[in-house]
């Protein structure tokens, strides 16, 4: 059996990041955009990893961010895996010596074996909804059929899955992982740990079936 990673991110809070660790979430993604409602401080983001279990990855989102800031982040907090979710070319993803993927906001044009080839050594493309207004977390999902059915990286997918539509997702696109934020939350930036549980073992039951 194929088993789906699932990364749950946008915690602002440290006893809904703890039950998704405990309930099987593979990763845990931390925001530091200010503009998100998403949004955690360093000593909240400190707070939050602290108390996480072991063997829990621990996913720093950046949009577009200065070099000092990325840094004053990874200085006083145990990151695992970067995620750039802007406009960053493949050269600003690998100055930090940490393993990054990339987000693409996908739209009928985007060419996945191209970007797959610039951004060569990511450990994978987190494809999203394309939102003119919004850099992700948008709850909007995007047309499945423009993911390429091989590809040379893992295929992270998000973009509007809940619990209701993952399992579906993971029969037809058959991704390496799926991340998921507004799907299993109560109002913006706040989780809600029934959706957190509800969603996870969709996706355990879709790897059963798949």
């Amino acid at each position: 059996m194929t088993r789906t990673r699932v990364k749950i991110c946008g915690f602002t809070e440290v006893e809904q990041a703890v039950h998704a660790a405990y309930a099987g979430a593979d990763a845990i993604g931390l925001v530091f955009f200010p503009p998100s409602p998403r949004n955690v401080t360093i000593n909240k983001a400190q707070e939050i990893v602290a108390a996480l279990p072991p063997f829990t990855s621990v996913v720093a989102l950046f949009v577009d961010a200065a070099e000092t800031e990325i840094k004053e982040v990874l200085k006083h907090v145990p990151i695992d895996l970067l995620q750039f979710h802007g406009n960053e070319p493949a050269n600003a993803c690998r100055l930090y010596d940490k393993p990054y993927m990339k987000a693409i906001r996908m739209q009928s044009d985007t060419n996945i074996c191209a970007l797959s080839t610039k951004y060569h050594d990511a450990s994978g493309l987190l494809l999203d909804a394309f939102h003119a207004d919004a850099q992700g977390g948008t709850g909007q999902q995007f047309d499945w059929d423009l993911i390429p059915k091989h590809n040379t990286l893992p295929i992270i997918l998000a973009g509007g899955l809940a619990q209701d539509n993952v399992g579906e997702a993971i029969a037809r696109v058959k991704p390496y992982a799926v991340d998921v934020s507004s799907g299993v939350e109560v109002t913006k930036g706040i989780k809600d740990n029934n959706k957190i549980s509800a969603f996870l073992n969709e996706v355990y039951q879709s790897d059963r079936n798949n």
